[in-house]
């Protein structure tokens, strides 16, 4: 609401804070509303210290005479056998100009009123509060919505209640949206299911280029829509909504979903090219891959254990991720193993009545020659077994080398569209000049061509204020938020003894510690001398540090003072006491409100203190003068002296010790593990005292604790997949040839990770979590086929595994190319929201393309060489066993 007139804006605050706060809070998912930027109307009256001085008043006279200006008590009614009249008087004054008549005394027989000696406006509480929205005065309301609620629909409700409220408030009054924090949601939601459609569409395009016949495409196909909507279900029945992380999920289970139904029609369509009918196929071949189709869903499950049992804020955020991915992935079980042998019974037709044109043939041709070359490339890999094992433990360091090497962060910096920023003055800074700066700064920021509005507000603490901006959609201005921070970092830096600190906003916002920027390092101090001492010297190393960018502390302890040394002796003589003293200067500085004005709807205040010219100059306090108990006006000079020092305006604690916490920004292309390192070691070089403890704060500390835990979570999700595979084959050694595979899918995450100078964040690591579940299926569909061989029909381990490969090569590319497509629009996806989700989408990609090249190679040879060591060890408990019985005869 935009006003330049003050007592105009104190209406639209009362208005604001009262009637619209009122209404919103009846709508649905409202929670808290603020209101930023102006003060509830008052009677101000403003006096003149030399005008009293001369009629012999003091300021506790007028603050006396005001307090009983006005009176609102009860007064009883009058009435006879018939009527009743209810008494009231004018003992209520609710403008100026009703004020500036009064008498306030006699002096020398003639009155003094109000007028004569203060001046007398109809204005606000608070002065010292202003705001800004575009560059003109405003009064800010900011909506939250109430936890768990949906922010869509409260927003929506909102809005639709806003033609009612410019309906209610006077149209001088511009009601208007300045920032819409689910503009940027629904844009991302909206982009989600763009990829959502794509990452399906990709999945049903490779299954039909891999079968080449519609039928079998339709059948795995359904599996999508099915898995989709049944988790939708679930999601329903356990209050999950779509939201980003869901979403994103849902994405990547695309991927997931058709895994189990390609490998039970691949396996079906065998046999009906070896010649069977469709229901004798569809039996035969869902009852050999079953066991197959429900290791690889219960090791992918497997999976999601450790996450769901994460503890803290990120354990909080991926539950409802993991939770959804299992989802789909069990509807997906129950469907391929129940509708997909049915479906494949009921369309598919034998393959003798088959007719195929010339795509079909010439495509068939295509893969043979894939295969063939596999089947020659696999052969010479089986007889150089020595040089595949030592790429294998060669995969392992490298894993370990490039976790290293890759940057580490914790959340995709975002580019919501929206910034906020704290104004952060030198601390002498008085609100006139603190207005003044607002202005200035707030007006560089609207003229950036990327920002679409600019609101801002001074109050509270009087060198500090708020700033809000909202940009451009993404298509208008080509420019990230981060690059729209860095190009005005060096404007508003010009403004003198203020600065302007930006931050985009995040949809993931983890660590709840505020702050003028987005990271914070706090120090605690048993002394707080010592901590004053350090603190700056901490502040300028940092500041120097190129890895962190707008450096900055709420260290406030050089505010300008007016101290007043009171001589106890002297003001004891003259009859005055410290609170005398006290009350006066409130009287005179404090915007004291001296008397209440009562409306049907509100209650409003007069306001005492001096006129501005005034509390302009500490040299105004010779003005001011005391009553004392002997009813003499004596100058506040008379009894005390006055020193200029400094003081703090601000003493922070945290955990019961005073601290000083520094805040900082990432420059573009500065992860935040390189930052925490830089700060790391400027901390050992400065060598701290030990009565100094440093320690990072909010989002900073989470990526600390995250960052320990990644190793943690890795080995718990490889140890959690190893049991239910163990379980599964009764074996401890077939499990460690399926895990095998996992460096493989590690290197080529991390590699693709630096190739396209993305951080190692949670989003990531969640990837290479899920890469952990998908690339071992390529193994347990070699490894099923090699054992049932072996034991039914007792081929040698050499021979089994090199038909496995061979089989299997068909459905492990299939299953690989529909992962991988469904990751794709997330690795290459633009679009707001994207920053989110394009981690976890090229971990994905880049770990299925590696893994893909090295296991169909690396996993037979591990197989046999575990099972010589296998061999080994029988044989060494057959000799051991021949040993020990003589003995035990003897005995």
């Amino acid at each position: 609401a935009m006003t330049s007139d003050l007592y105009d804006r104190a209406r639209i605050y009362d208005m604001a804070s009262s009637v619209l706060q009122q209404k919103l809070a009846q709508v649905p998912g409202v929670g808290q509303v603020t209101v930023g930027g102006g003060a509830l109307p008052a009677v101000r009256v403003e006096l003149n210290p030399m005008a009293l001085n001369s009629r012999g008043l003091g300021l506790e006279d007028v603050r006396t005479f005001l307090t009983s200006a006005n009176a609102n008590r009860p007064k009883g009614e009058v009435a006879d056998v018939n009527r009743v009249w209810s008494l009231s008087t004018t003992d209520q004054l609710l403008k100026a100009a009703e004020y500036r008549s009064l008498v306030v005394s006699y002096k020398n027989g003639a009155a003094v009123r109000l007028a004569d000696i203060a001046e007398v406006t109809d204005s606000v509480e608070d002065i010292r509060t202003a705001g800004l929205a575009n560059g003109k005065p405003a009064v800010i309301l900011i909506i939250f919505r109430q936890p768990g609620a949906n922010i869509i629909d409260t927003v929506d409700h909102v809005r639709a209640l806003l033609p009612q409220l410019r309906a209610e408030i006077p149209p001088a009054i511009n009601l208007s949206v300045l920032i819409d924090a689910t503009r940027t949601i629904r844009a991302s939601v909206r982009d989600v299911e763009i990829t959502l459609c794509i990452a399906i569409s990709l999945v049903i395009l490779v299954v039909f280029l891999f079968l080449r016949n519609v039928r079998s495409t339709f059948i795995p196909s359904v599996a999508v829509p099915i898995s989709l909507i049944g988790t939708f279900g679930v999601m329903y029945l356990l209050g999950y909504s779509i939201d980003n992380l869901s979403l994103m999920a849902l994405t990547v289970a695309t991927g997931f979903v058709v895994d189990d139904a390609i490998v039970v029609i691949e396996n079906i369509t065998r046999h009906l090219e070896a010649g069977m009918q469709p229901m004798e196929a569809a039996l035969l071949g869902a009852q050999e891959i079953g066991f197959t189709v429900i290791s690889i869903s219960l090791s992918l499950v497997a999976v999601f254990i450790p996450i769901l049992l994460m503890g803290g804020i990120v354990g909080r955020l991926f539950r409802e991720f993991a939770v959804t991915l299992s989802v789909a992935i069990g509807v997906s079980l129950v469907v391929s193993l129940t509708a997909t042998p049915m479906m494949c019974a009921k369309l598919l037709r034998a393959h003798d009545s088959e007719r195929h044109g010339r795509a079909y043939r010439a495509s068939e041709r295509a893969f043979a020659w894939i295969l063939s070359h596999y089947e020659r490339s696999l052969t010479w890999v089986l007889r150089h077994q020595g040089v595949t094992l030592l790429v294998t433990i060669g995969t392992m360091v490298g894993t370990v080398m490039l976790y290293v090497k890759v940057d580490k962060g914790f959340f995709p910096q975002q580019d919501t569209g929206r910034l906020n920023g704290s104004i952060v003055a030198d601390q002498d800074t008085s609100f006139q000049a603190m207005r003044a700066k607002l202005a200035v700064l707030v007006n560089t920021l609207q003229q950036d061509p990327a920002v679409e509005s600019a609101t801002g507000f001074v109050g509270g603490t009087v060198n500090t204020g708020r700033v809000f901006a909202s940009l451009k959609d993404r298509d208008k201005r080509n420019v990230s938020a981060d690059q729209v921070i860095a190009r005005l970092r060096g404007k508003l830096a010009s403004v003198p003894g203020a600065t302007l600190f930006l931050q985009p906003v995040q949809d993931v916002r983890v660590g709840g510690r505020g702050g003028a920027a987005q990271y914070q390092y706090t120090l605690q101090g048993d002394d707080p001398r010592d901590l004053f001492e350090w603190a700056p010297r901490v502040y300028q190393t940092l500041r120097k540090l190129k890895q962190l960018a707008d450096v900055n502390s709420d260290q406030q302890n050089k505010g300008l003072q007016a101290a007043l040394t009171i001589d106890r002796d002297t003001a004891s003589r003259l009859g005055i006491t410290p609170q005398m003293i006290d009350n006066t200067l409130y009287d005179a500085f404090g915007q004291r409100p001296v008397s209440t004005m009562y409306t049907q709807l509100n209650q409003y205040h007069v306001i005492m203190e001096v006129a501005p010219q005034f509390w302009q100059d500490p040299e105004s306090l010779k003005h001011i003068y005391v009553r004392s108990t002997s009813g003499a006006m004596v100058p506040l000079a008379a009894f005390t002296r006055f020193g200029p020092s400094t003081a703090p305006l601000t003493v922070n604690h945290q955990g019961q010790f005073p601290s000083v916490t520094i805040s900082f920004n990432l420059p573009v292309g500065i992860a935040l593990g390189t930052a925490v390192d830089a700060i790391k070691a400027a901390e050992t070089e400065m060598r701290l005292p030990a009565s100094i403890r440093g320690k990072f704060q909010g989002t900073a500390q989470a990526f600390q604790a995250s960052l320990a835990n990644e190793w943690i979570l890795i080995t718990a999700a490889v140890f959690a997949v190893y049991i239910v595979l163990g379980i599964l084959y009764e074996s401890l050694l077939h499990p460690v040839t399926i895990l095998s595979t996992i460096p493989s899918a590690g290197v080529g995450a991390l590699l693709a990770l630096l190739a396209f100078h993305i951080e190692l964040s949670v989003i990531a690591l969640i990837g290479i979590i899920l890469l952990i579940g998908i690339v071992k299926k390529n193994a347990i569909l070699m490894i099923d086929f090699a054992i049932a061989a072996e034991r039914n029909e007792g081929k040698s381990p050499e021979v089994a595994i090199f038909q496995a490969c061979m089989l299997r090569f068909r459905p492990i590319t299939m299953t690989t190319m529909a992962a991988l497509f469904g990751g794709l629009p997330l690795a290459l996806g633009g679009g707001t929201g994207s920053e989110l989700r394009r981690p976890l989408g090229i971990a994905i990609v880049g770990g299925l393309i590696f893994s893909q090249m090295l296991t169909l190679f690396t996993t037979p040879v591990v197989y046999l060489y575990l099972d010589r060591l296998h061999l080994w060890w029988q044989a060494l408990r057959g000799r051991t066993n021949r040993r020990i019985l003589p003995a035990v005869e003897r005995t």
